[in-house]
């Protein structure tokens, strides 16, 4: 299964739980639109038992309030591909810049596209808002399913007064490691 993901807004070197939370959100409501289509609705349809977290080989990870779903997961014998391109309102060769250098900006990055470790990644006080009820979608249960990732900046022919603002282009190739009735439509 091939998609991609996008982003419009701040990326730090060094983001905060609360920044995190806001890009997983961003995530959360694409991902949400993936799955209401085929061929992920069709596997919430044929096999809801993946989607409790009482099944061995259930999905969902709960943290606090938060049932967090994830897309890709070891779970179900997968592993991710990704190609993310990053527009920076920056002179192109610029690896260290002002907002951050791209490595620390890439782990805030992938930090929000996996599910939080512990309630210490989720914003004190945060509850799911109504459309993250009753799963909140994420990309990765986590990063280290990440097998391969590129990146490719380019500076973003844009003005904006936050020096961080970054427009993301994130292509995801998920793969199948061990295939199994519950993961034949990632192939």
């Amino acid at each position: 299964m091939e998609f991609t993901l996008t982003y419009d807004g701040p990326l730090k070197a060094s983001g905060s739980v609360k920044e995190k939370h806001k890009l997983r959100q961003n995530f959360h409501n694409q991902l949400l639109v993936l799955w209401s289509q085929i061929p992920l609705c069709e596997l919430a349809r044929t096999h809801g038992w993946l989607f409790s977290e009482k099944y061995q080989f259930s999905m969902i990870n709960c943290i606090n309030n938060f049932k967090f779903l994830s897309l890709i997961t070891s779970k179900q014998s997968l592993v991710a591909e990704l190609r993310v391109t990053l527009l920076r309102p920056e002179p192109p060769g610029q690896i260290v810049t002002q907002c951050g250098d791209i490595d620390n900006r890439l782990k805030t990055l992938l930090d929000a596209l996996r599910i939080p470790k512990d309630t210490q990644e989720i914003p004190k006080g945060c509850q799911p808002e109504p459309n993250e009820a009753p799963f909140f979608h994420c990309l990765l249960e986590d990063d280290n399913l990440i097998t391969k990732l590129s990146v490719e900046t380019d500076r973003l022919l844009e003005t904006h007064a936050d020096s961080s603002f970054v427009k993301l282009l994130i292509h995801v190739k998920s793969t199948v490691i061990s295939k199994t009735d519950e993961n034949l439509c990632f192939t």
